[in-house]
């Protein structure tokens, strides 16, 4: 029986996982923590929608039902000429690797004086002291940004941004104080959001406009301050408390693992999901550089489906087979955007691009999506077919 390695305990590592055991292959998932954090739904802890434990699912649980292996370790260095991988507690052999760790952040400077809702999983609960601390006031000036990186698009991260932005607006109205609160979004690009489709981009302003949050769009970012942003023509924008979403760059542990890397600092596969110049190396989710329409974004559920189709490739190589699967063309982007008391279902592909707005209902999806995905995965509901 072929021995897999998955490094990371992500979308992808853990559909990654669920799939290559499907196979029965020798499946040993490696990640530096003992659960999934579970980033769409976590956008609901700084508000108090959410408990930060109900944002999690544990890997060992997840482990024993799939019978994979599951270790708990900091990946430190990847060989994939001598088909090791090290960590900090223990070396690892493989006949596949699949690169699942996911993405580093861009480190702008200052950045210790803000928060981000889609870093350290205890960041959530910090914003939510910071949130809680503001509301006793009953005042105060929050800021949330989204960053980008120049040389690779797809590695801005809005959605989380908007909606934890909407969701405070939404708390701050239900407690009768919104009107003492400035509330700003800021982002170094000219049109954050024009990837989701011009529907959703115009939806998007009319709720800027509609809810008195103030934008500051196109000034880039000189650096982050205790009590606010300076841009790059030295103005500066006050704030009580920054949310900052920063692009995706390279992960650390890819500069001396001789994996072949796109000046953004992603792994270079093909479209089967191998790295280039490698017969069994696999890269899927935001470790990988992702190929597809202009508008392309590195999502949830374009990580599972990256890690299906690997698990499949992997599979055919290993039975012989020649009927392997490409990803590319499936690359779209999907989301149900979250305010708090509702929600816009936002659809996008290279023929079409939807937005549907669901009152209520949408708020309740969304939740409804969280519960099924935790149960789905420990095979306590039924799951849906895959691709």
């Amino acid at each position: 029986m072929k021995k897999v390695l998955i490094i990371g305990g992500g979308f992808a590592g853990v559909e990654a996982a669920i799939q290559l055991k499907k196979f029965n292959f020798d499946v040993t998932m490696v990640s530096s923590r003992d659960y999934m954090y579970i980033y769409p739904i976590s956008i609901w802890i700084p508000t108090g929608g959410l408990d930060f434990e109900d944002a999690k699912l544990s890997l060992n649980k997840l482990s024993a039902v799939h019978k994979f292996d599951f270790v708990m370790d900091e990946i430190t260095k990847i060989d994939p000429k001598n088909n090791k991988v090290a960590g900090k507690n223990n070396s690892y052999n493989f006949d596949y690797l699949v690169v699942a760790v996911g993405a580093g952040k861009a480190k702008p400077k200052g950045i210790e004086n803000t928060y981000s809702i889609c870093g350290v999983p205890e960041e959530s609960l910090e914003i939510k002291q910071k949130i809680d601390e503001l509301i006793k006031s009953k005042k105060g000036k929050i800021s949330i940004g989204i960053g980008g990186n120049p040389k690779d698009p797809s590695a801005m991260r809005g959605g989380p941004a908007f909606e934890l932005l909407f969701n405070i607006d939404n708390l701050l109205r239900k407690k009768g104080i919104r009107d003492n609160f400035e509330l700003n979004i800021f982002a170094p690009m000219d049109t954050p959001g024009k990837r989701l489709g011009d529907k959703a981009y115009n939806m998007l302003n009319e709720s800027y406009e509609n809810l008195k949050i103030k934008k500051y769009f196109g000034k880039k970012i000189k650096e982050f301050v205790k009590d606010g942003i300076i841009f790059e023509d030295d103005s500066k924008l006050d704030s009580d408390l920054i949310v900052f979403v920063p692009a995706g760059s390279i992960h650390e542990i890819f500069s001396s693992s001789e994996l072949p890397l796109t000046e953004a600092g992603f792994i270079k596969i093909d479209d089967n999901l191998k790295a280039e110049g490698y017969e069994n190396v696999y890269a899927i989710g935001d470790s990988a550089n992702l190929a597809g329409p202009a508008f392309k974004a590195k999502q949830g559920h374009v990580a599972e489906l990256m890690a299906k189709i690997a698990a499949y490739n992997i599979n055919e190589k290993e039975t012989g087979g020649n009927n392997y699967k490409g990803y590319e063309k499936h690359v779209h982007v999907l989301c149900v955007m979250d305010n708090g008391k509702g929600a816009a279902y936002v659809y996008r592909d290279a023929k079409k691009e939807k937005v549907i707005l669901l009152p209520v209902i949408g708020h309740m999806l969304k939740k409804f999506w969280g519960w099924y995905y935790k149960n789905s995965k420990l095979n306590k509901i039924p799951r849906f077919p895959g691709f």
